[in-house]
C-alpha cells in the first residue's frame, strides 16, 4: 500500500488510479452503505403496514388488523397475539433495524476515512519524496508558497472527497436504483410523479459545475499567492523590519487576500444560485408528491399507508440527489487540486543514479580538468525576461587543469559565472545539454552548454549524479541550517561522526569555542534556517559541516563573506594544514582568502581573464593586481587609525 504514485502511469492518473490498493476497503465501504440503506428501507415498510392495518369499521370505529408478519414474528417469539403486542413488535423491528442502519452508517465512513487517510499518507510522501527529486532548474522557476499550497490545501481537498463524496456518490446510485423499483411496485403512477423532477436535477447541477471548474482553479491559484506571500513575508520578517517595509508588506498581503476573497465571493454566489435553485426543485417535487399522494388517496386510488411510504421513500431519493450538487463541488475542487498536484508529478525527476556504468571509481582523489566549457541558462518566463543578447553566455570557453591536493581560487564580480561553475561541477545543471527546438519556442527553455568537466579523467556527464556529490562537500553563498540543534546540524554532514570528530571539525572551522559558550552547547536549539546564530556562525557552522563530510573536493563559495579577519585566518590556516590531502575550490572577494592557492582564476563576464598564482597575477599588473592594491591601501589606513585610535580597535573587536 505504500507503493509511489510517481510511476508514468501514477503520473497521468485520476481518482480512480489514485485509489489503487485501497478500492477494496471502499468497496466494503459501499457495501456496508448499501446493508444501511436496505435497513432503513424497512422503517417505512413497516409504517405502511402498520397505519394501513387500523381499518373502519361500519360504526365508525377503527380495528387493528394484525399485519400477517407481526403475527409470524409474536408466534415466533412465543407472545399471545394483541394489538399492544403487534405495535410493540412493529416499534422494536423499527428500533432494530435504525441501529442496525447506524452500525452499518459507522462501517461505511470508518473503511472510507481508514482508505482515504491511506491514499493522502501515501500521496503526501510521494509529492515530497518526487519534490526531492526534481531538478534544480524547477525550483528556479517554482514559488515556495504555492508548492507548499499544493502540498497541504490542494491535498487536503482531495482527502475531503475521497472521504466523504466518492462514498456518497454510491450512496445516491443506490438509493435511486433501489428505491425506484420498490416505488414502481406501491404506485406506478405515484411513482412517475416522484421520480419526475430527477433528471432534470442531476442535467441541471452536471452542466452548471461543468462551467465552474475554471473558477475553482481562479480560487485555488488566488489561494496559492496568498499562500506564498505570507510565506515570503514570514521567511523574511528581520528584513522587512530593518528596512522599514511593514506597511508595504501588509498592503501586499491585503491585495492577495482581496483578490482571493473576490474570487471565493464569486464563486459562493454562484454556487447561492444552484442551492436555492435545487431546494426549489426538492421542495416542489415534496410539494407535488404531497399533493397526488392526497389525492389519491382521497380517491381511494393508494391507501394511507402508502401515501406515508412514498412521501418517506422520495425523501430517500431527492435529498441525497440534491446532495449531488455537494459532491459535484467538492468534486471540482478535488479535480483541479489533482491537476495541480499532477503537474508537480509530470515534471520528470533528477535521476541521482542516471549513468549505470562500471568505469565508475570507488572514489576520486580530487583532481578536475575543465576544457572549452560554454554554458547558458534557459530563458526565463516572459514576466521575468530581460533583454540580453541570444548569444550570452553565464561562461564562456573556460578551461583549467587542477591536480588532486590543489587549492582554486576564483575571483570576479558577482554575475561572472563562478557559482555557475560551481552548480555544474554538482550536477545541478548539466553542461553537455543542447537546446531542443521546442524549448527555443517556449517561454522557458532548457539550459544548453558545450565542453567538458572531468573528475579525475571520468567525463563528470558519466558519472551518477548522487556519485558526484557524494565526493564533494559545498559551503553556498547562503548556508541553510535546520531548526534543530547545533550537533544534529553538523551531523548532516556525516550521520556516524563522533565527537570528537565534531569537535576536530568546529576547531578548524573556528566555531567550537563559540558553541561550548552557548548554555546547552552542542544541543543548543537553532532557530528557522539558523536564525539564532549570527552571520559568521552560521558560516563556520556550515564549514565545519563540510569538513565533517571528509568528501575528496571541498567548495568554499564566499563562505568567509562574515567572518572577521582574525576568524578567516584561523579557518585558512587550518585549511593549509589540508594541503595536498584535499582539493579546495574558493570563491572570494577578500584577496587575503586567496594568496595561499595553488591556481587563481579571475572571471568577467563569463570569461577567465586571468590566470596563475599570487605573485604571478601581482606582476602581471592586471585587474587582480589593481583589486590587491586598493584592498591594501584600505587595510594599511584601517591599521594606521587603529594606532592612533588604541579605543576604535577594541570597539571592532568587541562588535
Amino acid at each position: 500500500m505504500q507503493a509511489k504514485l510517481n510511476t508514468p502511469d501514477a503520473q497521468h492518473a485520476g481518482l480512480f488510479e489514485l485509489t489503487g490498493g485501497f478500492r477494496g476497503l471502499y468497496l466494503a465501504s459501499i457495501a456496508a452503505m448499501a446493508v444501511g440503506i436496505g435497513l432503513l428501507f424497512v422503517v417505512p415498510w413497516v409504517t405502511r403496514d402498520v397505519i394501513d392495518g387500523f381499518v373502519a369499521q361500519d360504526g365508525g370505529d377503527y380495528v387493528f388488523v394484525i399485519p400477517e408478519w407481526i403475527a409470524r414474528a409474536a408466534s415466533w417469539l412465543g407472545l399471545a397475539i394483541s394489538t399492544t403486542t403487534a405495535l410493540a413488535i412493529a416499534g422494536a423491528a423499527v428500533i432494530m433495524t435504525t441501529g442496525l442502519a447506524g452500525l452499518f452508517q459507522y462501517l461505511k465512513g470508518r473503511w472510507a476515512a481508514v482508505a482515504s487517510e491511506g491514499i493522502m499518507r501515501r500521496l503526501r510522501n510521494t509529492l515530497h519524496g518526487h519534490l526531492a527529486g526534481l531538478p534544480t532548474r524547477f525550483f528556479d522557476k517554482s514559488e515556495t508558497g504555492d508548492l507548499v499550497q499544493r502540498c497541504t490545501s490542494d491535498v487536503e481537498t482531495v482527502r475531503v472527497f475521497l472521504a466523504s463524496q466518492v462514498v456518497e456518490i454510491g450512496r445516491s446510485i443506490l438509493l435511486v436504483v433501489c428505491v425506484a423499483p420498490v416505488l414502481f411496485s406501491m404506485s406506478a403512477k405515484l411513482a412517475w410523479v416522484t421520480l419526475g423532477l430527477l433528471p432534470v436535477l442531476v442535467v441541471y447541477s452536471i452542466l452548471f459545475f461543468g462551467k465552474l471548474i475554471h473558477i475553482f482553479t481562479e480560487v485555488d491559484e488566488a489561494e496559492g499567492k496568498l499562500t506564498t506571500v505570507l510565506q515570503e513575508n514570514l521567511t523574511g520578517i528581520r528584513v522587512v523590519r530593518s528596512f522599514g517595509r511593514s506597511d508595504f508588506e501588509s498592503e501586499k498581503f491585503a491585495a492577495a487576500n482581496e483578490r482571493h476573497r473576490d474570487k471565493t465571493y464569486h464563486l459562493m454566489k454562484l454556487l447561492a444560485g444552484f442551492w436555492s435553485f435545487s431546494d426549489l426543485i426538492c421542495m416542489g417535487q415534496g410539494a407535488v408528491v404531497l399533493f397526488f399522494g392526497c389525492w389519491w388517496t382521497l380517491t381511494g386510488d393508494i391507501s394511507l399507508g402508502t401515501m406515508v411510504a412514498f412521501t418517506m421513500y422520495s425523501a430517500y431519493v431527492i435529498w441525497p440527489v440534491r446532495q449531488m450538487g455537494r459532491t459535484l463541488v467538492e468534486a471540482g475542487k478535488a479535480r483541479v487540486s489533482l491537476g495541480r498536484l499532477r503537474e508537480v508529478l509530470q515534471t520528470p525527476e533528477e535521476d541521482a543514479n542516471d549513468v549505470i556504468s562500471d568505469n565508475v571509481p570507488a572514489d576520486l582523489q580530487g583532481a578536475i580538468s575543465v576544457s572549452n566549457l560554454s554554458f547558458t541558462y534557459g530563458r526565463p518566463a516572459k514576466k521575468q525576461r530581460v533583454e540580453r543578447p541570444a548569444s550570452h553566455n553565464v561562461l564562456e570557453d573556460i578551461s583549467f587543469e587542477l591536480e588532486a591536493g590543489q587549492t582554486l581560487a576564483l575571483l570576479g564580480p558577482p554575475g561572472s559565472g563562478k557559482s555557475t561553475l560551481i552548480q555544474l561541477l554538482l550536477r545541478l545543471y548539466d553542461y553537455d545539454t543542447v537546446k531542443s527546438k521546442e524549448s527555443e519556442q517556449s517561454d522557458q527553455g532548457q539550459e544548453s552548454g558545450t565542453g567538458s568537466i572531468a573528475l579525475d579523467g571520468h567525463e563528470l556527464a558519466g558519472l551518477p549524479r548522487s556519485f558526484v556529490r557524494n565526493q564533494i562537500a559545498v559551503v553556498l553563498q547562503s548556508p541553510f541550517l535546520y531548526a534543530r540543534s547545533i550537533e544534529r546540524n553538523l551531523h548532516v554532514g556525516r550521520a556516524n561522526a563522533s565527537s570528537d570528530e565534531l569537535i576536530e571539525a568546529t576547531t578548524a572551522a573556528a566555531i567550537h569555542s563559540s558553541i561550548e559558550d552557548f548554555d546547552a552547547g552542542y544541543e543548543t536549539m537553532l532557530g528557522e534556517r539558523g536564525v539564532t546564530l549570527s552571520g559568521g556562525q552560521k558560516q563556520r557552522v556550515a564549514i565545519a559541516r563540510a569538513l565533517l563530510k571528509e568528501a575528496p573536493i571541498l567548495v568554499l563559495d564566499d563562505a568567509l563573506s562574515a567572518v572577521d579577519t582574525e576568524t578567516e585566518r584561523m579557518i585558512l590556516n587550518a585549511l593549509k594544514e589540508r594541503r595536498g590531502k584535499k582539493t579546495t575550490i574558493l570563491i572570494a572577494h577578500r584577496l587575503s582568502c586567496v594568496t595561499h592557492a595553488h591556481k587563481i582564476l579571475v572571471f568577467d563576464e563569463g570569461r577567465i581573464t586571468e590566470r596563475g598564482t599570487h605573485q604571478e597575477l601581482l606582476a602581471k599588473g592586471g585587474a587582480y593586481a589593481r583589486l590587491w592594491a586598493i584592498q591594501n591601501a584600505y587595510h594599511r589606513d584601517l591599521d594606521a587609525h587603529h594606532k592612533t585610535d588604541p579605543d576604535a580597535q577594541t570597539q571592532e573587536v568587541q562588535a
